[in-house]
């Protein structure tokens, strides 16, 4: 297992946090993400994404999220975010109903 993360969620209630928080993340929805440290990501869901198994810098093995945005006057031009730094998900349309 080699994938990195810069931090990973090993407690039951971080995990179901993301989970959570993936519910919110339907495929190609628009959206924009509030992140912890005030600043903000927008774009269009690519695919929802999945609970992965990551090592964090020191080792420690646990779950993260990345969520991958396409930006919409670039669709070609793809945001990588990790959930677990997402505060709260705002919702630019309704397209909660359209899942791939």
């Amino acid at each position: 297992m080699g994938a990195q993360a810069p931090q990973v969620c090993v407690d039951a209630r971080d995990v179901q946090r993301l989970v959570a928080l993936i519910a919110q993340l339907p495929a190609h929805g628009h959206v924009k993400l509030h992140m912890r440290d005030g600043s903000v990501c927008e774009g269009v869901v690519r695919t929802r994404p999945n609970v992965q198994v990551f090592r964090d810098p020191k080792q420690t093995e646990g779950i993260n999220v990345k969520v991958s945005l396409a930006y919409r006057d670039a669709p070609s031009r793809i945001q990588r975010v990790w959930l677990d730094q997402v505060a709260r998900i705002e919702h630019l349309d309704s397209t909660l109903g359209d899942e791939n």
